[in-house]
C-alpha cells in the first residue's frame, strides 16, 4: 500500500528532474554553445543555385523545397520583413509550429543554430547561416486590420491573406495555415512583457539561409511586420535564392545544439526512412 502510494509523487519528481534537466542545457551550455552570425560576405556558390526570386513588396512566392536544399533570404534594402509559413509535402496536415520550435529550445529568439519545428516534433528547417539574428517567431503576420490601422484605406497586401492565397493554389484551406516565422524581424520583450521594435537590428544586404530537413511546400509573404512604425503601403523588394545546400557535416551545429534537437532529428530520419520504403 505504502509502495502504490508513493508512485505518483515518485514519478512527479522523477519528471520535475527530467524536466529541470532540459530547461538547464537548453538555457544554459546549448545556448553558449550557438555559433557565431555569419559574415556578410559569403555568396551562395552559382554552382549550386536552382533558382533566383526577385519578391516585390507586398507580394508571396510558394515553392516545393526538397531535403537538403536551401532557401536564402536577402533583406536587401535592410528595411523588410518577410514572413514564412510550411507544410511537410507528404502530409500537409504536418506543419510549421512556432510554439514547439521555442518551447523545445527554451528560446524565443531564432538566428544560426537553431531549428524549426513541425507540429510533429520534427525538424522541418535548420538555420544554417544568419548574419542578422532577428527574428520574431511570436507575433504573427501583417493583417488587413494592422496595416488599414497603420496606413488607413491606402494600405495595400498583407502577409495574412497572402498566406490564404497561397494555400488555395496548393490546395489547401485558410485552416491549414499555421503561424509564421518572420525573419529582419527584430522584436524584443521589455521587462514589463511588452514587445519593442529594434530597428537599429536591421541592416542592407542582411540574409539568413536556411536547410530543408524534409521535404516541403513553402510559402515567403514580403508584407511588412504588425510592429514596426515605419511599416509602409508596399515594402522594399526582397530578393531570395534557392540553392542545393551544402553536404551536412557530422559535427553540423543545427543537429548537435542539445539532446532535445538531436532527438527530433533522429525523430525526422527515422520518418523520412519509413516513408522511403512504403
Amino acid at each position: 500500500m505504502s509502495t502504490h502510494s508513493n508512485t505518483p509523487m515518485a514519478e512527479r519528481d522523477a519528471h520535475r528532474a527530467r524536466y529541470e534537466a532540459l530547461r538547464a542545457e537548453g538555457q544554459g551550455a546549448s545556448a553558449q554553445a550557438l555559433p557565431p552570425l555569419t559574415a556578410r560576405d559569403q555568396p551562395v556558390n552559382d554552382d549550386a543555385v536552382l533558382h533566383r526570386e526577385h519578391l516585390p513588396g507586398g507580394w508571396y512566392w510558394t515553392t516545393r523545397l526538397a531535403r537538403g536544399e536551401a532557401l536564402r533570404i536577402v533583406n536587401t534594402a535592410g528595411t523588410s520583413a518577410v514572413s514564412m509559413v510550411a507544410w511537410c509535402e507528404a502530409d500537409p496536415s504536418e506543419r510549421l509550429n512556432t510554439a514547439d520550435t521555442m518551447k523545445v529550445q527554451w528560446s524565443t529568439g531564432l538566428r544560426k543554430g537553431r531549428v524549426i519545428y513541425t507540429e510533429m516534433g520534427r525538424v522541418a528547417f535548420s538555420i544554417v547561416e544568419d548574419t542578422s539574428g532577428a527574428h520574431d517567431p511570436l507575433v504573427g503576420p501583417t493583417t488587413r486590420e494592422s496595416m488599414e490601422k497603420a496606413l488607413g484605406p491606402s494600405a495595400a497586401r498583407n502577409s495574412r491573406d497572402n498566406f490564404f492565397a497561397a494555400s488555395a493554389k496548393l490546395g489547401l484551406t485558410r485552416r491549414d495555415v499555421p503561424a509564421c516565422i518572420n525573419f529582419f524581424a527584430p522584436v524584443g520583450i521589455a521587462a514589463d512583457g511588452r514587445f519593442v521594435w529594434h530597428p537599429e537590428r536591421r541592416t542592407p544586404g542582411d540574409f539568413v539561409d536556411v536547410r530543408a530537413e524534409m521535404d516541403l511546400l513553402v510559402v515567403l509573404s514580403n508584407a511588412g511586420h504588425p510592429l514596426d512604425p515605419a511599416v509602409k503601403t508596399l515594402p522594399a523588394p526582397v530578393d531570395v535564392i534557392h540553392f542545393v545546400a551544402p553536404q551536412v557535416d557530422p559535427d553540423d551545429s543545427c543537429r548537435h545544439a542539445c539532446s532535445e534537437v538531436e532527438r527530433a532529428f533522429e525523430q525526422t530520419e527515422r520518418h523520412i526512412r519509413r516513408g522511403s520504403k512504403s
